[in-house]
């Protein structure tokens, strides 16, 4: 036998040490999966806003920095703040057309304006939700597997769409060009997955692979030429935040939402890292999300949450370790102050990252059904939970103006995937196995079955909270 000491196995899989050039790998890695998607908020509200170029680039080194902050803070963690889960902060979409609206309103030529009065709604919706975190962490004895994994499903189809949308850009159609990168990316995925020395490292490399393969021809775009080396964001660079009582409230219907989504998130990266989640853990990532959030308008940068996508990186890679993500929060914390490194990773093609995101995003919805696969159908009505949590999540995805006649209130929640899944599993899942468990006498064609025998036991873990883990407490 060997005397080489063993590094002991942490009592947590997210806790594991890795080598410093694994985590360094594994944490750009990270980063190149979500990169696309956290340069896209502050590019479409630059847009709105009628920005110049220039003042367009600094909204995006600050997303780079804030987001970078708010990943360190969610996987290091301090007392009170961060989940230690590995979730990757990027700024969130969820917000996007409620600041559309709030930009426009100030009328055409007010731009400017009408960024400080999202700047101010945000802070204070923000601490709002801060105050609240508590409470939402709270309900998480109500998330048992039937309601996770429907969300986790949810999670994985709603992000489908947006690889197709890496492909398109701009156009309806995809062109040939664009399908030939992203198949030359999801290729090096696959095959490099089966690889046991380059498995964990299959994303990464395929998106070098297939960024090279672009610029061979020519299909990259180099926008770093005015870029500057180093530039720390300047506070308030637009100017003070203006508070005005209608932007307040409508951001604060969008923060709820994402406290929503950033719940879900941390019950699926938990569920697939394989570790235990109680309401403190829930309400400390919470507190990460909305402090992070109230922040940003600070930096002049917009609304945290988890990104999902990274979720399936996890998944896929099997990486448990926050520490590697933590680097990851590092490494873009230095683009924020680097818009010339930014400008760099920038040169990654959107159908590139389309390639490994078919992989990345299929492998959340696979999570959700092994999820689904923990909870119990025979004598239940969790096959009905389950059937309206999923339709309510992809109406949204199949008729993004399905709930365009309803209020504006409305479709601030609906319209939003994971809220929707999560909010009808969640109702559904109190009416039918914690309020009224069991199924009728004479049920439906959907739930015949034996009656569900609720053990005294489910019922007092139930009543006294506990904790999420793989579907428990209770099977739903």
């Amino acid at each position: 036998m060997s005397d080489t000491p063993r590094t002991p196995r942490p009592a947590r899989p997210e806790d594991e040490h890795l080598p410093a050039p694994q985590l360094v790998g594994y944490g750009v890695q990270h980063i190149l999966a979500m990169f696309g998607g956290v340069i896209a908020v502050p590019f479409i509200i630059g847009g709105v806003a009628g920005l110049e170029p220039a003042q367009t680039g600094l909204l995006v080194s600050a997303a780079l920095f804030v987001s970078g902050l708010a990943t360190v803070l969610q996987t290091v963690g301090i007392p009170f703040f961060g989940s230690q889960l590995p979730l990757v902060q990027g700024i969130s979409f969820a917000s996007v057309s409620t600041m559309v609206t709030i930009i426009l309103a100030e009328g055409e030529g007010n731009g400017e304006r009408g960024l400080r009065v999202v700047f101010g709604a945000v802070i204070v919706a923000a601490v709002v939700g801060l105050l609240l975190a508590p409470v939402f962490s709270r309900v998480v004895r109500f998330f048992p597997a039937v309601v996770t994994g429907s969300v986790i499903l949810v999670i994985g189809l709603s992000l489908l769409p947006v690889a197709g949308g890496w492909i398109t850009g701009q156009e309806e159609t995809a062109s040939g060009s664009s399908v030939a990168l992203a198949a030359v990316s999801l290729a090096f995925v696959l095959v490099l997955s089966k690889v046991p020395m380059l498995s964990r490292l299959a994303v990464l490399l395929s998106l070098v692979a297939g960024t090279v393969v672009a610029a061979i021809f020519g299909l990259t775009t180099w926008n770093g030429q005015d870029a500057d080396l180093v530039a720390v964001p300047t506070p308030f660079e637009f100017g003070a935040p203006i508070f005005e009582v209608g932007a307040i409230v409508s951001m604060t219907i969008v923060i709820l939402v994402i406290m929503v989504e950033t719940t879900a998130d941390i019950l699926a990266v938990a569920e697939v890292v394989g570790t235990d989640v109680d309401n403190k853990r829930i309400s400390n990532g919470l507190r990460a999300d909305m402090v992070s959030s109230a922040i940003a308008p600070v930096f002049n940068s917009f609304p945290a949450t988890a990104f999902a996508q990274n979720v399936g990186l996890v998944a896929l890679t099997g990486i448990r370790s926050r520490f590697a993500v933590a680097v990851g929060g590092g490494v873009l914390f230095v683009l924020g102050l680097s818009p010339v490194l930014a400008a760099v990773v920038g040169l990654l093609p959107l159908p590139v990252l389309a390639g490994a995101g078919v992989v990345l995003f299929g492998s959340v919805a696979a999570s959700g059904v092994r999820t689904l696969g923990k909870a119990t159908y025979d004598g239940t009505n969790n096959i009905v939970i389950v059937a309206a949590a999923v339709a309510f999540g992809v109406i949204p995805i199949a008729w993004p103006e399905f709930w365009g006649a309803f209020p504006q209130w409305w479709q601030t929640i609906f319209d939003s995937e994971i809220s929707a899944a999560a909010i009808v599993a969640f109702t559904l899942n109190l009416f039918f196995n914690v309020l009224l468990p069991g199924v009728p006498e004479e049920p439906s064609g959907l739930t015949a079955a034996p009656a569900l025998e609720v053990r005294p036991d489910e019922v007092e873990v139930l009543e006294q909270g506990g904790t999420f883990r793989g579907g428990k407490p209770g099977d739903g």
